[in-house]
């Protein structure tokens, strides 16, 4: 679903971590966007641009009953991915997992990729990021590894505890 976004000028990455167990689509959306460090983000969200959310509607776009979180809209929902798009569209997060291995032996691989879209400066008729987008990409790298960590370990955790 991402693939479609990587055109040029447009900014895209993808991440990815192997867990060694089986992981549904269900479980890694919601263990992502229930973090704490993405309850930080959450909080943010809710008095910078007005976008409020909670833990309960993180289960309900997890579990497809919601096509609306905070400041994203999905986009796209398979099985295996979610795509949201960000309220202004300028924005997209994907998530996505992949099973291999044995029934015995499953072993998780969980994605999470972006995409940062380009906007047209009318003056010159080409696309850009911005300056804003191009400043944070840094910090956006970081950030986005740091998000997915966070929703492996607290997987890892509730693995453990079962």
């Amino acid at each position: 679903m991402l693939r479609r976004y990587r055109k040029p000028g447009f900014y895209t990455d993808c991440f990815f971590a192997d867990i060694p167990f089986r992981v549904s689509q269900e479980q890694f959306v919601l263990a992502f966007y229930s973090t704490a460090l993405f309850r930080a983000e959450r909080f943010i969200l809710k008095w910078v641009v007005s976008k409020p959310s909670t833990d309960e509607q993180a289960v309900a776009l997890a579990s497809a009953k919601a096509d609306e979180f905070a400041a994203w809209s999905v986009e796209g929902r398979t099985e295996k991915q979610l795509l949201l798009s960000d309220y202004q569209g300028r924005t997209k997060s994907w998530l996505r997992t992949d099973h291999t291995g044995t029934d015995a032996g499953t072993q998780t691989r969980l994605y999470f990729g972006s995409a940062v879209i380009p906007v047209l400066d009318r003056q010159t008729g080409e696309r850009h990021l911005g300056l804003v987008y191009k400043a944070l990409l840094g910090f956006h790298k970081v950030y986005s590894i740091a998000l997915l960590w966070n929703a492996v370990a607290r997987l890892k955790k509730q693995h453990s505890n079962n």
